[in-house]
């Protein structure tokens, strides 16, 4: 397989990035509102955001994303990398588009002198996981959400 090239994304990234970020929304049985999607993206370009978002390319074509913020913590006196969103289009599966996107975000987290690169899937994930417990150790944490 060719090899995987990860850049950040850039505004001419964005039809192709709607496919991809449907991809995973769709995995995630979600339906954001079309204005919180178009804010996610403009927030990518903005200095004033903590937000990120790369992609991988094979053969000059974008396969994959990866979203990732920073954040301050109670238990650092530096940051944390929060790895939000990754997604590999499905047949780009299984040749390291996934692992390259997750080692970008670890680079990224170690030239910011961030402590901790994390994040979470659903345990029904089992592609993810597969590749997630290789490549970082799962803690035991279960996630509890609610809307205030």
């Amino acid at each position: 397989m060719p090899d995987v090239v990860v850049r950040p994304l850039i505004p001419a990234d964005r039809p192709r990035w709607n496919v991809l970020w449907a991809g995973y929304l769709e995995f995630y049985a979600v339906t954001p509102d079309p204005e919180v999607t178009d804010s996610t993206w403009r927030r990518f370009f903005s200095v004033d955001e903590p937000l990120h978002a790369i992609g991988a390319e094979r053969d000059g074509a974008l396969v994959g994303i990866c979203h990732y913020l920073f954040h301050r913590s109670t238990w650092s006196a530096t940051s944390y990398c929060y790895l939000e969103d990754l997604f590999t289009d499905p047949g780009h599966r299984g040749g390291g588009v996934g692992r390259a996107l997750i080692e970008a975000t670890a680079a990224a987290a170690r030239r910011a002198g961030s402590d901790k690169l994390y994040w979470q899937t659903h345990r029904s994930n089992t592609a993810g996981r597969a590749l997630y417990d290789k490549l970082a150790e799962d803690l035991g944490f279960i996630v509890y959400e609610r809307r205030p």
